[in-house]
């Protein structure tokens, strides 16, 4: 039998990605540096393929961070510190509902067939309505 030792470094780090309410999906800064994310890579998404379903309620995605653009990929843009993808049609199609909830994925990196993939594990938190008093 062969053991491989999980380090602590290793399942402690707070990586996560935010759907803000443009659509756009904003990356932590513990998900930049774990990721190695800057504005001359790009990102791919994918879901499980479950055959005839719709993806509905769609609670896990996939992603790969690459160097190269093809016609899977989308830009990885940058505002001062700050790192996000303009997904807006992709979370529209899957119906996440961003505008109304904070949806955030929780990140984790493993290795499939040679690749790094990232599993992005969907939590959804309903926004407090705001009052108005008069």
């Amino acid at each position: 039998m062969k053991l491989k030792f999980i380090k602590p470094s290793d399942v402690n780090i707070k990586a996560k990605a935010t759907i803000h309410t443009t659509g756009k999906l904003g990356f932590s800064s513990n998900a930049i540096e774990y990721f190695g994310i800057n504005e001359s890579k790009f990102i791919k998404f994918a879901l499980e393929d479950e055959g005839e379903n719709k993806n509905e309620n769609v609670n896990v995605m996939y992603s790969i961070i690459t160097d190269e653009k093809d016609n899977e990929s989308f830009n990885i843009n940058k505002a001062g510190n700050y790192y996000y993808v303009n997904a807006k049609g992709l979370f529209d199609n899957l119906g996440f509902d961003y505008k109304n909830n904070k949806i955030v994925f929780d990140l984790i990196k493993f290795e499939f067939e040679g690749k790094e993939i990232i599993k992005m594990i969907k939590r959804v938190i309903p926004n407090k309505k705001k009052e108005v008093s008069i």
